[in-house]
């Protein structure tokens, strides 16, 4: 691997974090403990997708910039250690506009697209229920037929964007085993949603999605028939990298943050950081930090050059998502009583941290797709 940035991507990366400093943080700043809500998640989204944040990985000629899983992740880094929620909302975005620029008819992208890219929309996809989330062939709700329509029936949890989505790329059963996708318009399609309070990432909305009848056709299919399953299948490789950027962003700020007090905090006539054990804390926390980075551009690497990293990825989320909880936790310890306190803000680190051990794959789904790859033996059937 070649750990030097380019020319290009340290330019951006440069133009980025300073855009992110003076643009972004002042309009994140209210929304920590509440989600983003819809307008300014409107605002920031058009904001962020001119850097490539939420256009990157959509081609030049359909609108995006068409950029690599690498410098993609760095700009992903940098926005979640300034927001992590944000990061979250623009990735779930991106993902749902990359599924509609692969999968969507011309139709279908010539409405949708560029709205999805320039922010004037907002996407989310929902796969998860209550009663299947990483046993995902074991999805309940179901496409039944009505003549030339289709009924949607059942439950999605745990969907990110869900309360703010415009557009939803649902995946329900179409038949025994089989699986479609679904878009659905807000303005077109009668479904609720109900958010989720949740222990961090505040800003970042999570919750249910209501399908009590939900009329569709087959012009709103997205993908063929029955390729529902597979294609989502598809973006876990990445959702697993992308997850582990947002881990990457969380534990670099809980570092600052701690090496900032560490050096400003005095004890014993000396500041804090010319302590001992405080100096080890800070080491494991970089150690940690360093190896997670690793692990995690190494799997983004991986996935630039194609073919399946199912191992790479799965190392990636399991080792950071676990890695950023130590570090968060150590940023506590170095403030001692002042980092429980919430108005010093690392306490909110841990609490972001302790949710990213969960999506796209528990810390344990992850080593049993480890397990797998390495032994050729599914642990899951």
């Amino acid at each position: 691997m070649n750990f030097d940035l380019s020319e290009d991507q340290a330019l951006a990366l440069d133009a980025w974090n300073r855009f992110l400093e003076r643009d972004i943080a002042p309009k994140v700043a209210p929304y920590r403990d509440t989600y983003i809500e819809k307008s300014v998640a409107h605002e920031l989204l058009g904001l962020t997708g001119q850097y490539g944040v939420g256009t990157g990985w959509v081609p030049e000629e359909e609108g995006g910039l068409g950029l690599d899983f690498v410098t993609s992740g760095l700009l992903y880094e940098a926005l979640a250690r300034v927001s992590p929620d944000l990061a979250g909302l623009c990735f779930v975005n991106e993902g749902a506009a990359l599924k509609l620029q692969r999968l969507g008819r011309p139709d279908q992208k010539e409405k949708y697209l560029a709205r999805l890219l320039a922010g004037e929309l907002i996407g989310c996809s929902a796969i998860s229920e209550p009663g299947a989330g990483s046993d995902v062939p074991n999805m309940t709700a179901r496409a039944e037929k009505d003549g030339d329509t289709y009924r949607l029936y059942g439950e999605k949890q745990w969907i990110s964007n869900s309360s703010i989505a415009d557009l939803v790329i649902v995946v329900v059963g179409t038949g025994e085993k089989e699986f479609s996708m679904f878009l659905l318009d807000r303005e077109k399609h009668d479904f609720s949603v109900r958010e989720v309070d949740k222990l961090g990432l505040n800003g970042w909305s999570l919750g249910q999605i209501f399908l009590d009848g939900v009329i569709v056709t087959d012009e709103d299919r997205l993908g063929p028939p029955g390729e529902g399953l597979r294609e989502s299948m598809k973006g876990f490789e990445r959702s697993r990298a992308f997850i582990s950027l947002v881990a990457l962003g969380i534990s670099r700020a809980a570092i600052d943050d701690a090496i900032a007090y560490a050096k400003e905090r005095k004890a014993f006539g000396k500041p804090i950081a010319g302590h001992q054990l405080v100096q080890d804390m800070i080491a494991e926390m970089v150690t940690l930090h360093d190896a997670s980075q690793l692990l995690v551009y190494r799997a983004l690497s991986l996935l630039d050059k194609g073919g399946k990293h199912n191992q790479q990825a799965a190392i990636a989320k399991s080792f950071t998502t676990e890695s950023v909880q130590r570090i968060t936790s150590l940023a506590i310890q170095v403030y001692g009583a002042a980092g429980i306190a919430r108005e010093n803000g690392v306490e909110r680190h841990f609490r972001n941290s302790r949710m990213l051990t969960i999506p796209d794959g528990t810390t344990q789904i992850n080593r049993l797709v480890i397990g797998r790859e390495v032994l050729g033996i599914n642990a899951f059937r």
